[in-house]
C-alpha cells in the first residue's frame, strides 16, 4: 500500500479524527498512486496516522479508519451492518409506517463518500468516489444478509456522481430488480424515481420537518416553493390544509405531485400546481398565503459560491417575510454544506431587517438521526432550517 506523507504540522487535523486530507496538506507520495486507490496517510517523519482513499481533486484523501487494520470486504460488511443496526434501534426497519430511510451517511457513518438509501425493499448506492464504489462493489450482493431479507434489489446510482469526476460507470441493477413496492413515510404515499429522480430519487432528510408543518397546516394556505416531488404539499394535506400550492420550475416534478397526490386520494381541489421561478412567484403572491415552505437545492457546493448563494438566500427570505399575511409562519432552509448554522441564521436575518417586519424563531430544524453527524466533521451538518413567525 502507497504512502502518503504530510506536511509538518498537517496532521493536526487527523490527530482531531477529522476524515479529509487536502491535497495541500501532502508533502510527498512514496509511489505510485492512482485515484481510488488505498494509501497510508503518515506525518511527516513517518508516523502512522490513518489509512484511507485516495482521490483527485481538493479532497485528496478520504480516511476510513485511523487504525492499522485491513481494508477489505471484510471491513465495509462490518461497517455496514453496524450501520444497520443503528437504523433498525432508531425504529426504521420494519416499521409500517414508514419504509423510507437513509442506511448509511458517508462520514457520519464512518463511511466518507457513500450513501445509502432505502425505498422500501430497495437500496440506492451513490458512491462519491471511485475507491469508494470499488469497496462497496463486492458487498452489494450481501446486502440481503445484513438487511435480514429487507433488501431484495440493489441499484447502483453511483455513475451520476462520478460522471462530475469524469468517470464513466452506468446506473444499473447490482441485484434484483425494479420494485413496485409502495413507498410510505409517516404514513404518507410516495411514488419515487430513484432511477431518473434527483440524489437517489428523493430527500430523505426532511421527514421530521415534514411531519411539523402538518402540524400548522390545518386549515391555513400552504405555498410549497421549490416542491419537487411534492413531500411538504402532502403532509401539508393530510394536515388538513385548505389549499395547497405547489411551485417548482420543472413540469416533470410538478407531474409527480400530481401523481403522488392522486397516489394518497387526496381531494385534488385543495391542490393546485405552478410552474414558475420561485423569486419572482414571491415578489408579489396572488393571495394571502398563511405558510411558506422554501426548501431550495443548494445554492452553493463549493467554497467559491458561498457569496452568491448568500444573496441567493436573502433574496428568497427577504420576498417571502416582506410578502407573507401577518401572523403567517415560514420554513425556511439550507442545505449548501459551506453555508453554517450561524452563517443562514444571520442571513435570514438581514433579510429580515430588510423586510422591515417583526419576526420570531419558533423552531430551529436540523437533519433526523438516519442522517447523522460525525462529531469530528462538522461539514456533515448540512441541513439548517428555521421556522419563523412574522407578525
Amino acid at each position: 500500500m502507497t504512502d502518503v506523507f504530510l506536511k509538518p504540522r498537517k496532521e493536526q487535523s487527523l490527530e482531531r479524527r477529522h476524515p479529509w486530507v487536502f491535497s495541500g496538506a501532502i508533502k510527498k507520495i512514496d509511489g505510485q498512486v492512482q485515484n481510488g486507490d488505498l494509501v497510508n496517510v503518515r506525518a511527516n517523519k513517518g508516523r502512522f496516522l490513518a489509512k484511507g482513499v485516495y482521490s483527485e481533486g481538493s479532497i485528496a484523501i478520504r480516511i476510513l479508519s485511523f487504525e492499522e487494520e485491513p481494508i477489505d470486504e471484510d471491513f465495509i460488511f462490518d461497517q455496514l451492518k453496524k450501520a444497520w443496526e443503528k437504523r433498525s434501534a432508531l425504529g426504521l426497519v420494519e416499521n409500517q409506517t414508514t419504509n423510507i430511510f437513509r442506511w448509511v451517511h458517508a462520514e457520519g457513518d464512518h463511511l466518507p463518500g457513500l450513501i445509502i438509501d432505502v425505498y422500501g425493499d430497495t437500496a440506492v448506492i451513490q458512491a462519491h468516489s471511485i475507491g469508494m464504489h470499488r469497496l462497496v462493489l463486492p458487498v452489494a450482493e450481501r446486502f440481503m444478509e445484513i438487511s435480514h431479507g429487507t433488501i431484495k434489489n440493489v441499484f447502483d446510482k453511483s455513475g451520476t456522481t462520478l460522471k462530475k469526476q469524469g468517470i464513466e460507470i452506468d446506473n444499473s441493477y447490482l441485484l434484483g430488480e425494479k420494485s413496485t413496492s409502495k413507498l410510505i413515510e409517516n404514513s404518507v404515499y410516495f411514488k419515487i424515481d430513484w432511477e431518473n429522480g434527483q440524489k437517489t430519487g428523493f430527500f430523505i432528510d426532511q421527514r421530521f420537518n415534514r411531519n411539523l408543518l402538518k402540524r400548522y397546516s390545518n386549515e391555513k394556505i400552504v405555498l410549497n416553493t421549490f416542491c419537487y416531488t411534492g413531500g411538504f404539499s402532502l403532509y401539508a394535506l393530510q394536515g388538513g390544509a385548505s389549499k395547497v400550492i405547489s411551485l417548482d420550475s420543472s413540469q416533470s416534478a410538478l407531474e409527480l405531485v400530481e401523481e403522488n397526490i392522486e397516489w394518497n386520494h387526496f381531494q385534488s381541489k385543495k391542490h393546485e400546481t405552478v410552474k414558475a421561478d420561485a423569486v419572482e412567484y414571491l415578489k408579489q403572491l396572488p393571495e394571502d398565503i398563511d405558510i411558506i415552505v422554501l426548501d431550495p437545492p443548494a445554492f452553493a457546493k463549493h467554497m467559491s459560491a458561498r457569496h452568491q448563494a448568500i444573496q441567493g438566500y436573502k433574496r428568497i427570505n427577504s420576498h417571502a417575510i416582506r410578502q407573507i399575511k401577518s401572523g403567517g409562519i415560514i420554513f425556511t432552509f439550507s442545505c449548501s454544506q459551506v453555508i453554517d448554522k450561524k452563517l443562514f441564521r444571520d442571513t435570514v436575518l438581514a433579510a429580515a431587517i430588510n423586510a422591515n417586519r417583526k419576526v420570531r424563531i419558533l423552531h430551529q430544524l436540523h437533519q433526523p438521526a438516519d442522517h447523522p453527524i460525525n462529531i469530528y466533521h462538522p461539514e456533515g451538518e448540512y441541513l439548517k432550517g428555521l421556522v419563523l413567525e412574522v407578525e
